[in-house]
């Protein structure tokens, strides 16, 4: 259930972040309004992750999925340049999350 649970602040905190893209800089109040609302949600559910999964794996999870996730976004639907770094730093992200969660984590 945990794991559930961290799957959701994952897509939480890229929904906010995805808000922030469109809030044009924290001009648009109902994007930014958005944002502060799944930002929140994210960090809530995050906090009751921590119970049972270890710090620095959730977070490192969290984060990392978080940034890869957000990063195919801003590819996919912002047009935003592709480039052979930027696919190797998801790549190497994925693999780190991976590797940490092979270490176990659950307390």
């Amino acid at each position: 259930m945990s794991w559930l649970l961290l799957i959701g602040a994952i897509l939480l905190e890229v929904t906010g972040t995805t808000c922030m893209k469109l809030s044009q800089g924290l001009t648009r109040l109902f994007p930014v309004f958005l944002m502060f609302i799944f930002y929140l949600l994210s960090i809530a559910l995050l906090s009751i992750v921590l119970k049972k999964i270890e710090v620095g794996i959730a977070y490192a999870v969290w984060s990392g999925v978080g940034t890869a996730l957000i990063a195919t976004i801003g590819i996919v639907f912002f047009r935003e340049q592709v480039t052979l770094m930027k696919m190797g730093g998801i790549l190497l992200i994925i693999t780190g999350s991976v590797m940490l969660n092979l270490t176990g984590g659950m307390h």
